[in-house]
């Protein structure tokens, strides 16, 4: 537990109140808002990365311990120190490891509940680890009523992609077409994006498909490396 507070105390002096407030706005956290009652602290990823590093020994109970945090920092410091582990893991070949760091995150899912929180984590632990797996759950959290499930779903597909592994995107941003969330729809627009970036004939197929029932922000991050005449005619349509 003392790691824990060692943590905390690491954070706090690398708090800023000015930055603080700014973050407060970008991420929502006022009522009815999506990031609703999230406390920040004002503090910088990489020194979050830092901290991460230095405490990648930390269990899974006590990361467990951090991630319930009500301040948005030190939720993802935890997830840093987990993604760290996983790397670990990874290197190490240590499958049982990853397993565990898998299991752990999916359980705790409730508290991965902000975007970045997702983003920084979902490639890693999820997508990387269901590379040679059955992938029925990223199916299950892209049906899921909780709007973090549903971008972990989609995220998570960052790391099959990277490993030209395509198809899930595919499925599960056509599950997540009519999303009324505008979060959702970045995200899939950005994996969309991505998907180009290594097979343009798949991008565009799904486009010709979809597009006209895409809603517009899913839409202009899908199109978004498009030269300025074809990505005009994509929104024209």
């Amino acid at each position: 537990m003392n790691q824990i507070i060692n943590i905390k105390k690491e954070l706090r002096s690398k708090a800023n109140s000015a930055k603080a407030k700014i973050l407060q706005g970008f991420f929502k956290t006022g009522k009815g808002q999506y990031g609703e009652g999230d406390i920040f602290l004002g503090i910088i990823v990489p020194e979050q990365r830092k901290i991460a590093k230095k405490y990648i020994d930390l269990d899974l109970k006590q990361i467990q311990e951090l991630l319930k945090s009500k301040i948005h920092e030190e939720r993802l410091t935890s997830l840093l120190i987990l993604v760290t582990k996983y790397k670990k893991a990874e290197k190490l070949k240590d499958e049982k490891q990853k397993q565990e760091i898998f299991k752990f995150y999916l359980e705790n899912t409730k508290t991965i509940n902000n975007w970045d929180l997702v983003d920084l984590s979902a490639p890693t632990i999820v997508g990387n680890y269901l590379l040679n797996k059955d992938k029925k759950i990223l199916y299950k959290l892209a049906n899921s009523d909780n709007l973090w499930e549903k971008r972990i779903a989609i995220v998570s597909t960052f790391g099959l992609i990277k490993n030209n592994q395509l198809e899930e995107t595919i499925k599960i941003a056509e599950i997540l077409l009519k999303d009324k969330h505008d979060l959702i729809h970045k995200a899939v627009g950005w994996a969309l994006r991505e998907i180009g970036k290594r097979d343009l004939k798949e991008l565009e197929e799904f486009l010709n498909t979809h597009h006209k029932n895409m809603p517009r922000t899913m839409l202009r991050y899908a199109i978004e490396k498009f030269d300025d005449d074809k990505r005009k005619r994509y929104l024209e349509k």
